[in-house]
C-alpha cells in the first residue's frame, strides 16, 4: 500500500508509446519515488494525455486515496497540466522544473550553426556550484544572446526560473537525481518496451497494463539514491542553502 511507503521525491511524466495505430496523443503517464531508504518504487501508471489537468489530477487523486503523503519534491517536465493538478493536491510540495526539457527549448531556437556553443554554455548552468553561480551564467547566455539579436532566446531561460533552481534547496548529492526526470524516462528508452506494446496493442489505454508489468520488474534493476542517509534529514523538513 503506498500509505506504508515513505515518500520523499517524486519524478512524474509522459511518455508517448507508439501503440498501434492510435494518432490521439494518449501518452503513459507515469510516478516514480524514491523513498526515505534511497529505494525508487513505481506509483502509477496510467494512460491520459500528457498536458491534460484532468488526466494528472486523476492520478494525484488516486494517490491520495492509496494514502500518499505530500513529498517534500516533485520533479517533471513544464506541463501545466501536470502543475496546476498537483497544487491542488500537495500544495506544500516544492516544484522542479526539468532542465534537460529547457535546454532543448531553447537549442530548438537556435540556428544549427550556433547549437553547439549554446549546448556548451547551457549545460554551465544547472550544474553550477550554487544558486548564485547559475544565476551568473545564465545571465552571461543572456548577454550573448542579446549581442547577436537573439534576445528572445535568452529570455526562454526565464520561464519558471524559480522552480528550475529548487534543487539547491536539498542536498548536494542528490542533485543530480533532481535536476532531471531522467529517472521516469530512462526504463522507457528500451526499444523492447516501446515496440512490444505497439505489436500487441492498438491504443495506448490497452498497453499500460503491460507495461506496468514491465516497469515492475525493471524496478528490481532501479539504482538506489547517493547519499540515502540524508533522506532522513529531507524528509524531516531540513531545507538546505546551496546544497
Amino acid at each position: 500500500m503506498v500509505e506504508d511507503l515513505d515518500v520523499v521525491y517524486l519524478w512524474v511524466d509522459g511518455v508517448y508509446v507508439k501503440a498501434g495505430l492510435e494518432k490521439d496523443k494518449a501518452a503513459i503517464l507515469v510516478v516514480l519515488a524514491a523513498l526515505r531508504d534511497g529505494q525508487k518504487v513505481i506509483l502509477a501508471v496510467e494512460s491520459g494525455y500528457r498536458e491534460s489537468t484532468e488526466s494528472w489530477a486523476a492520478i494525484w487523486r488516486d494517490l491520495t486515496r492509496r494514502g500518499l503523503a505530500a513529498p517534500k519534491v516533485v520533479i517533471g517536465d513544464g506541463h501545466r497540466g501536470i502543475w496546476g493538478a498537483l497544487a491542488a493536491v500537495f500544495p506544500e510540495a516544492k516544484e522542479q522544473r526539468c532542465w534537460n526539457h529547457r535546454l532543448l527549448n531553447v537549442l530548438d531556437k537556435l540556428p544549427l550553426t550556433r547549437q553547439a556553443e549554446a549546448r556548451s554554455l547551457l549545460t554551465k548552468i544547472p550544474y553550477a556550484e550554487t544558486r548564485e553561480a547559475a544565476e551568473r551564467q545564465k545571465r552571461a547566455f543572456q548577454a550573448l544572446c542579446t549581442k547577436r539579436g537573439q534576445a528572445e532566446v535568452g529570455r526562454v531561460l526565464e520561464r519558471d526560473w524559480e522552480r528550475r533552481v529548487t534543487f539547491y534547496q536539498f542536498p548536494r548529492e542528490h542533485w543530480k537525481h533532481l535536476r532531471t526526470s531522467n529517472p521516469v524516462e530512462s526504463p522507457f528508452a528500451a526499444v523492447r518496451l516501446r515496440t512490444a506494446a505497439a505489436k500487441r496493442f492498438k491504443k495506448v489505454e490497452n498497453a499500460t497494463a503491460v507495461i506496468w508489468k514491465t516497469l515492475l520488474i525493471a524496478e528490481k534493476t532501479f539504482r538506489r539514491l547517493d547519499a540515502p542517509e540524508l533522506l532522513a534529514d529531507v524528509a524531516s523538513g531540513v531545507v538546505y542553502v546551496n546544497g
